[in-house]
Formats: structure tokens, C-alpha cells, sequence
């Protein structure tokens, strides 16, 4: 089984306005007020970008990469809201929002499933939690995460290959991303899949509910939305976490919420991604976190065992962000990363390689 799995995909605000059909471009931030401006922010810092891009620009160089993969399936963490709803969520900071006509872009890269559980989700409210629904099941784009209540939103994606079996894709939110614990899904209310909290019995007690929609055969992989936006320690819950999940049979741990990649363990045969970066935003030309590099993302290409989800391979494919879309990376900073990813993995007993190709390898030690 084959699959292409990234970070934060934030498709909403600058990326929104330079695709064909933008938003109302008002937002309710405290420096910035207009979502144009972060297109002129990113122009500033990297050159023109035509206007309106098309459909598959954001995606620049992921495409061929994922062709010449002959990935299965594609996971992406979509960190925006898809709604023409006009209702911010009251005393919120950023609000993130795509138009539904914009949801081409996700359709020309083929995603197969979009985990949801995060905190951008309900920017819009309920109204735009589920107009997004509508859309991604307009498009036939599977989701999980959210629902009209807490049984649908901790409901897996079915992902079916012809040949290969089926994947589960559960998606949970955690407070410690900044998601609002009143956007928990109730049995009366819509909302987000909300971890109780990171605790060893809690990891327990949410795979005893994903095997209750598992069928012989079938992976389950575990989408996490937890951590900070920035820094590289990963807290010893989240780790217990994690492995508690691969313990009990889950074949994948896809983490992510902090701006720029994290450590990747191999757990008794099992992947666990701690945070997999942004991949697609509108930061260019902010400034800040320069010494973190989000502006560097990778993409995951993920081979497992289709009977016993156990990892076969891990390839990794450095990008960059300029003029919001995704190129190759120069070799210094593949070379960068892959300096990075030792350092931050080697106490987990995970090594990475580089490529002549500039691609990265991961491997245990």
C-alpha cells in the first residue's frame, strides 16, 4: 500500500484570493485585515504570481513526484474552512476560509482524504463546518474528524484500493493544537473529533472505538492534530501516546500542528510521524520564525505491508514554498533537513539518508 501523506494544507486567506474564485477578502485579524494582503506580502518576498492561478498551481512539483510513486492513496491535514459563510467564530484570532468553487485545487491533485480535526475548522461556524462537508462530498473527496455530531465526526474515511484492501483514516483534534473545547461534536451538535486529553488510556480507549469499524484486513491509521506551532521537543505524553496507538494495532501515526517538520520514530514496525510541517500556506514574508524554516515542507511517501500494516519504506521529498506553490528545494537545504531530521530522530533510533537525487530516505537504526 502506497500513499502520499503531508502536513497542514491551508488552501484558505492569501492562497484562496490568488485562485479563480475568491472570498470576501475581510478578515478579522489584529494586524491584518485584508487576505490580499498576504498575496502582496508573498510577492514581495518571492516575485509576481499570476492572478488568477489555476487549479493545480499550488501544487508545483508534488505532482510528478507522486506519479512517479504510483502512490494509492493521498492524505493531506486540510487546515481551512471551505465556505462562502460570512459569520467569523466570535473572539478568534485567524480565521481561515476557501470558496467552494475554489475546491478544484484539491481535485486536480486527486486527494483521496482529508483528515479535519484541527483547530481552523470552525472559523466560519457551523454554517461553514458544513458547507465544507458538502463540498468535499460534492467533490467525492473523503473526510474525517468533523461531523453533524460525535458519532459522524468519529467516523473513518473508508479508502478502498482494488487489490490492496482498505484503509481507515481517524482524525482527532487535541486541545494542546489550540482547538476550542467548545468545538467538541456532541450527540446534538456538530463539530470536531476532541481527544479527552493524551493519556496512555485515552490512546486505549479511541483504538478499542476504531476496531468497532475495522474488518478483517483493513489498516488503521491515526491522523493527530497536537502540539504547538513552533519548537522541536516533542512532549513524553505525545510520545507515550503514539505508542500506545501502535501497540494496539494502528499502522500509522500521521502528526501534525507545528509549522515546520519534526521528529520521525519507527515503533516496533510501526510509522510515527510527531509533526509533519506546514506543506501549503500563505506565510511568505512573514517574519518571525526564520531559524525554524517552515517555509521547507516534505512530502511523506509511505509504503506498508497491506496485510499486516507494517512499514516497508519511507521516502522523503524536500519542497519548498515560492509564490505559493511547492518546488524543489536547493541541495543545501535538502541537505538541511536531512541534517535536521538526524538530529531531532536520533534519540528515537531513527536515521535519515539523502539521495543523489536530493530525496531522503528513512530508516531505523
Amino acid at each position: 500500500m502506497r500513499l502520499f501523506l503531508c502536513g497542514d494544507v491551508m488552501t484558505g486567506r492569501g492562497i484562496d484570493q490568488a485562485l479563480p474564485h475568491s472570498s470576501n477578502p475581510i478578515l478579522y485579524e489584529p494586524y491584518i485585515r485584508d487576505a490580499r494582503e498576504y498575496v502582496h506580502l508573498a510577492e514581495k518576498a518571492n516575485g509576481p504570481i499570476p492572478r488568477p492561478v489555476g487549479v493545480d498551481y499550488i501544487w508545483g512539483d508534488l505532482l510528478p513526484e507522486l506519479e512517479g510513486f504510483g502512490v494509492d492513496l493521498r492524505v493531506i491535514n486540510l487546515e481551512t474552512a471551505i465556505t462562502s459563510a460570512e459569520r467569523a467564530w466570535p473572539d478568534k484570532g485567524i480565521h481561515y476560509r476557501m470558496h467552494p468553487r475554489n475546491i478544484g485545487c484539491l481535485s486536480a491533485a486527486r486527494i483521496s482524504a482529508c483528515a479535519l480535526a484541527n483547530n481552523h475548522l470552525l472559523d466560519w461556524g457551523y454554517d461553514g463546518l458544513l458547507e465544507t462537508l458538502q463540498t468535499l462530498d460534492a467533490a467525492h473527496i473523503a473526510h474525517a474528524g468533523v461531523g453533524h455530531d460525535a458519532e459522524e465526526a468519529a467516523a473513518p474515511a473508508i479508502l478502498n484500493v482494488a487489490g490492496k484492501g482498505r484503509v481507515l483514516l481517524f482524525s482527532f483534534g487535541s486541545t494542546t493544537s489550540g482547538v476550542p473545547r467548545d468545538w467538541r461534536a456532541t450527540g446534538v451538535s456538530p463539530g470536531v473529533n476532541l481527544l479527552d486529553d493524551l493519556s496512555e488510556a485515552t490512546a486505549s480507549q479511541i483504538v478499542s472505538e476504531m476496531r468497532e469499524h475495522q474488518q478483517p484486513g483493513d489498516l488503521l491509521i491515526a491522523s493527530v492534530h497536537w502540539g504547538s506551532n513552533w519548537g522541536y521537543e516533542i512532549p513524553r505524553q505525545q510520545i507515550a501516546f503514539a505508542h500506545r496507538l501502535a501497540e494496539e494495532g494502528v499502522a500509522m501515526v500521521h502528526g501534525h500542528s507545528s509549522h515546520h517538520v519534526k521528529a520521525i520514530e519507527i515503533f516496533k514496525g510501526r510509522l510515527i510521524l510527531y509533526g509533519c510541517g506546514d506543506f501549503l500556506t500563505d506565510y511568505e514574508g512573514i517574519s518571525g520564525y526564520e531559524n525554524f524554516r517552515g517555509d521547507l515542507a516534505l512530502i511523506y511517501l509511505v509504503e506498508l505491508d497491506s496485510r499486516s500494516g507494517e512499514l516497508i519504506s519511507t521516502r522523503l521529498v524536500p519542497m519548498q514554498m515560492r509564490r505559493f506553490r511547492l518546488e524543489h528545494t536547493s541541495v543545501a537545504d535538502a541537505a538541511r533537513l536531512c541534517d535536521l531530521l538526524n538530529k531531532l530522530s536520533g534519540s528515537f533510533g531513527t536515521q535519515t539518508l539523502l539521495n543523489k537525487d536530493e530525496s531522503l530516505t528513512v530508516k531505523s537504526l
